[in-house]
């Protein structure tokens, strides 16, 4: 089914940066304001590079096969509808010779009426999978930044940006990248919430 496709680059995760503005009351940085950061202060400021995180995050990996699988599905049932459709028309155009015209009308309304019902279950398929990525959207941008949330509280820092060639970061050291912690941080934290053996971390950025 040509119209029925896969739309996870529209993930929330790449369309928007991830921002948090965390609230801190450490005593060491009261009355500090907005100066800049000292020699051995850790940065307040960090950045994840989303293409990898999408990449390396076994949760959207397994969605992912779930939802492809699910489509295979649907687009098998689709074809085999079409098909059937299809035999009933060639059935019609080998036949309709012999047919009264009483007969035509039925048949051809019958042929219409089926047509019609097709086009209803397409959609109904789209929508479905429409559904189904939406909400798998939704639970990766949950997670993701429910995980950033606790990474920043954590590790003190007050802002995590997302940085790809779509983001308006032009350029960040390579001593703010959290990448490969974040990366590491979901896959144990989705191993130890769906009971999956955690295999040895060879990611890398």
């Amino acid at each position: 089914m040509k119209n029925l496709s896969l739309a996870l680059n529209g993930v929330l995760l790449v369309a928007v940066a991830i921002l948090y503005f965390l609230h801190f009351s450490n005593s060491s940085n009261s009355g500090q304001g907005g100066s800049a950061l000292t020699s051995g202060e850790k940065p307040l400021i960090a950045f994840i590079n989303a293409d990898s995180v999408l990449k390396h995050y076994k949760y959207l990996d397994v969605k992912r096969k779930e939802l492809e699988e699910k489509t295979k599905k649907m687009e098998q049932e689709y074809r085999a509808r079409t098909e059937g459709l299809q035999n009933e028309i060639n059935n019609y155009q080998r036949n309709v010779g012999n047919m009264t015209l009483s007969q035509v009308r039925a048949v051809e309304e019958d042929l219409q009426r089926k047509q019609q019902n097709l086009r209803l279950y397409e959609q109904s398929l789209t929508q479905e999978l429409m559904a189904e990525e939406s909400k798998l959207n939704k639970e990766l941008y949950d997670r993701v930044t429910a995980f950033l949330k606790k990474y920043g509280q954590t590790h003190g820092l007050h802002i995590v940006l997302k940085f790809d060639p779509t983001s308006d970061v032009l350029f960040a050291g390579d001593s703010l990248d959290i990448t490969s912690d974040v990366i590491r941080g979901l896959n144990e934290e989705y191993d130890k919430q769906d009971g999956v053996k955690a295999p040895s971390d060879s990611t890398t950025r």
